[in-house]
């Protein structure tokens, strides 16, 4: 008798909401150093900086039912000066990204809860690859520069696609072409 390997599940279903436990800040950071650090080694060891010390970090979380299974994405949005905001180190788990709801719903809520904040402006630089994926989500390009030794787009999103999202904390459900 043959035994026929199969794929592991994944579920369709995530949640994208302001980190709100130890564990999932602890993840994102863990996510980013590995994508930033280890994979495309931008940073020596570790990705964080002083902005960590006031940015919200956004996370993505795989569920099964009710229960988040793991944390596959992340972002982290910071106020820099009254109704300017940031978005930064938007990381997705490499066998997640071909999951386009992911990182669309990170951005997404990191725009629309920094608009409910009172945000008038929010800006991001954006590795060169990722430019299409913001254009899409409605991001203009102000400028092309360098950063880290990589080509980079500082784009601003248009707020008038992002209403304000009041509840942050429970945020949004992405769900995978699969199970939409």
């Amino acid at each position: 008798m043959m035994i026929e390997p199969f794929a592991p599940f994944r579920t369709g279903e995530f949640q994208v909401k302001f980190a709100t436990s130890a564990w999932e800040s602890r993840e994102a950071h863990a996510l980013r150093r590995d994508v930033f650090c280890h994979e495309q080694q931008l940073f020596e060891g570790d990705d964080r900086d002083a902005i960590d010390d006031h940015a919200i970090p956004i996370v993505a979380l795989s569920m099964l039912g009710v229960a988040a299974d793991r944390l596959v994405g992340t972002v982290r949005i910071h106020q820099e000066e009254p109704g300017l905001w940031w978005g930064s180190r938007l990381a997705v788990q490499r066998d997640f990204r071909k999951i386009g709801a992911l990182g669309a719903t990170l951005i997404k809520l990191a725009v629309s809860s920094a608009n409910a904040m009172g945000c008038h402006t929010f800006l991001a630089n954006v590795q060169v690859q990722n430019g299409l994926l913001f254009r899409r989500l409605h991001w203009d390009v102000i400028e092309e520069f360098e950063v880290y030794g990589k080509p980079h787009l500082r784009m601003k999103a248009d707020l008038a696609w992002y209403p304000p999202c009041v509840t942050p904390e429970a945020g949004f459900v992405a769900l995978s072409k699969k199970a939409a």
